[in-house]
């Protein structure tokens, strides 16, 4: 599956497969049941596949309700592949933690070769909300996501493994935890960024009471990693600039074709408009594509069909297509990991949770497959691995 997520979507698919048949045709699976349904996190994480599914009875266009249904369904196959019992050791989750570092890292070596490739051009497309191209096929937010938290876990590794590791091994993971920090201010893109400042005050609040000295060496890097990358990366310069100009349309509310915030600000009210129209049930999910296109058509006639996107946040996805159980219930979701317990308490698994929220406030990781994926894939490891360690 990890293979897949970079290499190949057909072999994702095709490793989820192999993993639902493995891990849910066996004689023990009226127990595996039972434990997905008396754990929370597991079956509210199944809601943002049921809700898309059931508003399939009120849905016109059933062609655009079955892809999205589609796309969603391993947000069921996982919960449940992952509430059964395993012999996955500690030592297990750890080697997966690995391989995982090793495919982002290379993502991150090939992104910087694409961009080493024609620098010049590169940085000046910038001006106008380019971004360098990324694995997961060019999907730059998932991908940034995915960066911050290779980080974080590299982190959390080290903290884990209470001095084990060897010399070699540490300064390894130190050099890569600090070439994709380089990496995301030269990517510059904002969900990254958001989610990784986010995670390092997260982190030093929580070692406010542990630490006298490391803290205080965060606080100087916070405040100096956004001025220094200002200077030292031409990328992360004109994305600013670029945001500066864009903001400067938006405050007017004057359409500008290709615009990143005004495309996002205007998709945003498309999906206030589809709610308050169907505030019970909402349009359904299959024609939240065709709804939004009549909302551009009678709001915005000047608008070009490329920057004619859907609802640009999960919360008004969900809200548009359920209505506002739909919102209520995307939000039960968003906040039951912080209320687990046993995990409630540990920074690591907060953080991440926090990381994932952020990243639908202004982005529909959850209609693409990459999206679906790391959703599911990362919150669900990540709760097997700190439940074995607790």
């Amino acid at each position: 599956m990890l293979a897949g997520l970079f290499f190949s979507r057909a072999l994702l698919s095709l490793g989820m497969i192999a993993f639902a048949i493995i891990s849910l045709i066996h004689g023990n699976i009226l127990q595996q049941l039972k434990t997905f349904f008396t754990s929370p996190f597991l079956w509210a994480m199944s809601l943002l596949f049921v809700l898309p599914m059931i508003s399939g009875f009120w849905s016109e266009d059933l062609s655009q309700w079955s892809q999205v249904v589609r796309i969603k369904l391993p947000l069921l196959l996982l919960p449940l592949c992952f509430s059964g019992e395993s012999n996955v050791l500690l030592k297990d989750w750890r080697r997966i933690a690995f391989v995982f570092l090793l495919f982002v890292f290379g993502g991150v070596c090939w992104s910087l070769w694409q961009y080493a490739q024609d620098l010049d051009v590169i940085n000046a497309a910038y001006l106008k909300a380019y971004t360098i191209e990324t694995p997961l096929g060019n999907d730059h937010v998932r991908f940034s996501l995915l960066v911050v938290i290779t980080i974080f876990t590299i982190v959390f590794l080290i903290t884990e493994s209470e001095g084990n590791f060897k010399r070699l091994t540490l300064i390894l993971l130190f050099i890569v935890a600090a070439i994709n920090v380089i990496y995301l201010h030269v990517l510059a893109v904002r969900t990254g960024l958001l989610c990784f400042y986010i995670g390092t005050f997260g982190f030093l609040f929580w070692l406010l009471p542990r630490s006298k000295n490391i803290k205080y060496f965060l606080l100087i890097l916070i405040f100096l990693l956004p001025v220094a990358a200002y200077f030292i990366f031409p990328t992360f310069r004109n994305k600013i600039h670029y945001l500066k100009y864009d903001f400067s349309f938006v405050k007017k509310d004057i359409y500008l074709p290709g615009s990143s915030d005004g495309n996002r600000l205007a998709s945003i009210k498309a999906g206030w408009t589809l709610l308050k129209q169907e505030p019970f049930a909402g349009v359904g999910f299959g024609d939240i594509k065709n709804e939004t296109e009549k909302f551009y058509q009678a709001t915005f006639p000047q608008m070009s069909h490329k920057d004619r996107i859907l609802p640009s946040s999960e919360w008004m996805i969900y809200g548009s297509g359920t209505g506002c159980l739909g919102l209520i219930v995307f939000s039960f979701v968003m906040l039951v990991p912080f209320f687990i317990k046993g995990l409630r308490r540990n920074v690591f698994w907060v953080l991440l949770n926090i990381f994932i929220a952020c990243s639908y406030l202004f982005d529909i990781g959850l209609e693409v497959q990459y999206g679906v994926f790391v959703h599911a894939f990362v919150l669900l490891w990540f709760y097997k691995w700190l439940q074995l360690k607790e």
